[in-house]
């Protein structure tokens, strides 16, 4: 059996026996109390009657980022022992640092990645300091204040700085007791500041610092550190961490913790050598650590945060009137829409709401999801270049994955900008979805639902009406309604992508009847359902006047293409939202998304399904959404519970009432041809006076120069209190 002497920090002596790599190891542990003559003298005594010998704590050399300076009383050590080889950790601790980063990364995607990390110390660290910042996060040193008590602001040990305070940190402390440059657990002479490691999201260096060093309140923070007993974690739990990763391998099968250092593992692997004569160079160690399988320990402290999938998702206004409704924003009454509303869309993205409370019902996996939005409504949107919109969508993602979100969602006009997400997908580490493929399967079946409401008992005899129908969402319920109904009408202002749809459909469904056109015009006369899903501004989509008595309207747009005011001059027409989810789970979305509590929208709906399922892949991307997804992702929501929620029309829900008097108005004027066409004549007469819009925007709607003048003498002051209620977010 390999023997290995460890001389610590501490009083304590004992010994234990562990099993590494296949074989069983004796570890016979000396305390010094950090005093370097007790550390030379055990040194000696054990020369030649081990196989190797660790000095946990004791480093020969100092290193901070670039610096490096031996350590006075540390680098003299190990010529102590003439015959047993001596290490400090040094020789493996940067290389298993950053392989343990990554194959944390692995076991728990995401954990790392856009944080803000606060290395306590940074001090012989280079290897996982080095590692966390190629993962986007941002880094800071607590080197200043844990060993010189410095001013603890944020911009002390930045990692830009890291150089200029790095070579001088190690010429202070070149001198240092062994116990003051690796603190040990307990209660500092003078408490730190707190700031720093409330700014961080994740705390890495060594344990005995950060118990020593860190408030008691850390409540939500990552600690990642080489090693810890079971001691550190009760200490971290009671002060509120949520996660803890402990990266060094473990010496014992049974007992994956990682309470082992780097220096125990590196004199455990020097023992180890068949070659004893090897040289202790990076090439032996590499050689060592290839047979080391192993995944770091991360360890869920707290139980209500163990086991949850995490998404995020972003909206927008769909309306100035949505900015206005925010406490922040009440300001705002007091400014014309024509002024705000540009303002509105400089604004960064902030976080509104946390998403609680989704569990699905078949796996019980639980899924929280962090609410973002952007100040720019859809008008705003399509004024602007597309990167304009993209840069602060990217700027979400990352403050998501910040939070631990591993797959982002774009609501409403976030998917529609540009490629329809595909940029978006480019440029974030996390995946990426619009959603429409969920959206799709609901719209569908929020229309079916609607069809059987209003009494239609076989819709494949029908007729179908699809406008806005080569686009993405709508392309697809062409030719899924193609495949049910075998009568459609598909409308666009792109003649070419017509044909090619109609090309499409007619391939997948033979025998299906297909009339293509640029305007609805007259077509809308013979058609049981329509479903709107244009991106269309100041625009009439449809006549309803037009509309056959009893037909169904599903407005899938967001804002809508339908207005109440045309809707209300057919009272014997069902105008319905496209399909709304209700969510699995007693679900709090936290902020007021224009629906009714514990329902989405289906692109929501489809972010958290997702992460329910644990897929967290790019999904539904670009404008060509792909069927067989539509259809696996109404399969993945029947699995977890994902529902269609009460119909709605306008904002309020669809009772038996309304259905039952529109169905009896409708047959009233199917049985009585003349009425109906007085009734078309009149609705035509009063749809004359009512400004042609699409989505609340009027034709005739602008700035004028006086507004415009208005606009850029209060941009600036208005930008300045948007930037200030988003930071307060």
């Amino acid at each position: 059996m390999k023997k290995v002497l460890v001389i610590h920090l501490n009083d304590t002596e004992t010994e234990e026996q562990v099993e590494f790599l296949g074989q069983q190891i004796q570890l016979i542990y000396k305390g010094t109390l950090g005093d370097g003559a007790r550390a030379a003298a055990l040194l000696a005594e054990y020369d030649g009657k081990v196989d190797a010998i660790a000095l946990d704590g004791l480093p020969a050399e100092l290193q901070l980022g670039g610096a490096h300076r031996p350590h006075t009383v540390g680098a003299g050590l190990r010529a102590v022992a003439k015959q047993t080889p001596v290490v400090d950790g040094a020789g493996i601790r940067a290389g298993l640092e950053r392989w343990a980063v990554i194959l944390a990364d692995r076991a728990e995607p995401g954990i790392f990645e856009e944080k803000r990390i606060l290395m306590a110390p940074g001090l012989n660290h280079n290897g996982l300091a080095q590692s966390l910042e190629r993962r986007g996060s941002t880094i800071r040193y607590a080197d200043p204040f844990i060993y010189f008590d410095l001013p603890a602001t944020i911009g002390v040990g930045r990692r830009n700085t890291l150089e200029q305070f790095g070579a001088p940190t190690l010429a202070r402390l070149a001198d240092a007791p062994f116990r003051r440059l690796k603190a040990q657990s307990g209660e500092a002479r003078r408490r730190r500041a707190a700031t720093p490691f409330k700014w961080a999201d994740v705390i890495a260096g060594d344990i005995g610092a950060i118990r020593r060093y860190a408030p008691d309140a850390l409540t939500h923070k990552t600690v990642v550190v080489e090693c810890a007993t079971g001691a550190d974690l009760d200490d971290l739990r009671a002060r509120g961490v949520s996660i803890v990763a402990t990266l060094m391998p473990s010496l014992n099968p049974a007992d994956n913790l990682g309470r082992w250092s780097a220096a125990i593992i590196e004199a455990v692997l020097v023992s180890l050598r068949t070659d004893t004569n090897a040289p202790l160079t990076e090439d032996t160690y590499l050689d060592l650590m290839a047979d080391i399988q192993w995944t770091p320990a991360v360890r869920y402290l707290q139980p209500n945060e163990a086991g949850i999938n995490r998404f995020a998702f972003v909206i927008h206004p769909l309306n100035i009137g949505f900015v206005r409704k925010d406490p922040s924003m009440r300001w705002t009454r007091f400014v014309p829409e024509s002024i705000l509303e540009p303002i509105a869309a400089y604004t960064q993205p902030f976080l509104v709401s946390t998403i609680r409370g989704a569990v699905s019902e078949s796996t019980g996996q639980r899924v929280e999801g962090y609410l973002y939005t952007l100040g720019a409504t859809p008008r705003q949107m399509v004024k602007r270049d597309a990167n304009f919109t993209y840069q602060r969508i990217n700027k979400a993602a990352r403050m998501a994955e910040r939070r631990g979100a591993r797959i982002l969602g774009l609501g409403a006009f976030t998917s529609v900008v540009g490629d329809a997400g595909i940029s978006v997908a480019h440029e974030s580490d996390i995946a990426v979805t619009s959603g429409n493929s969920l959206t799709v399967s609901m719209t569908l079946e929020a229309a079916k639902e609607a069809v059987k409401m209003m009494g239609a008992e076989d819709l494949s005899k029908g007729k179908a009406m699809i406008v806005g129908a080569t686009g993405s969402i709508a392309s697809v319920c062409s030719r899924l309604l193609a495949q049910a109904i075998h009568n459609v009408v598909l409308v666009s202002i792109e003649p070419e992508k017509l044909l090619e749809l109609k090309r499409t459909i007619q391939r997948e469904t033979p025998g299906a009847n297909v009339t293509i056109a640029t305007k609805t015009g007259d077509l809308v006369a013979d058609c049981d359902l329509i479903v709107t899903a244009t991106s269309a501004f100041g625009q009439r989509v449809i006549d309803l006047t037009k509309c056959k008595p009893g037909a169904v309207i599903c407005d899938v747009a967001r804002p809508p293409d339908i207005n109440p005011a045309e809707a209300a001059l057919r009272p014997d027409i069902l105008a319905i939202e496209s399909g709304e989810v209700a969510i699995p789970g007693d679900v709090e979305i936290g902020y007021d998304i224009g629906l009714p509590p514990k329902t989405s929208y289906a692109c929501l709906a489809e972010t958290c399904l997702l992460a329910m399922e644990g897929r967290f892949e790019d999904y539904t991307l670009g404008r060509n959404i792909e069927m067989e997804r539509v259809k696996e992702i109404y399969r993945l929501s029947r699995k977890h519970g994902f529902r269609l929620a009460g119909l709605r029309s306008f904002g309020e829900y669809v009772t038996p009432e309304v259905v039952a008097a529109k169905r009896k108005l409708a047959d009233e004027l199917r049985a009585d041809p003349a009425r109906f066409a007085k009734m078309q004549a009149e609705a035509a007469t009063k749809l004359a006076a009512i400004p042609v819009m699409s989505k609340g925007v009027s034709q005739s709607q602008g700035l004028s120069p006086v507004w415009m003048l208005a606009t850029a003498a209060t941009a600036t002051l208005g930008a300045f209190w948007l930037t200030r209620a988003a930071r307060r977010k």
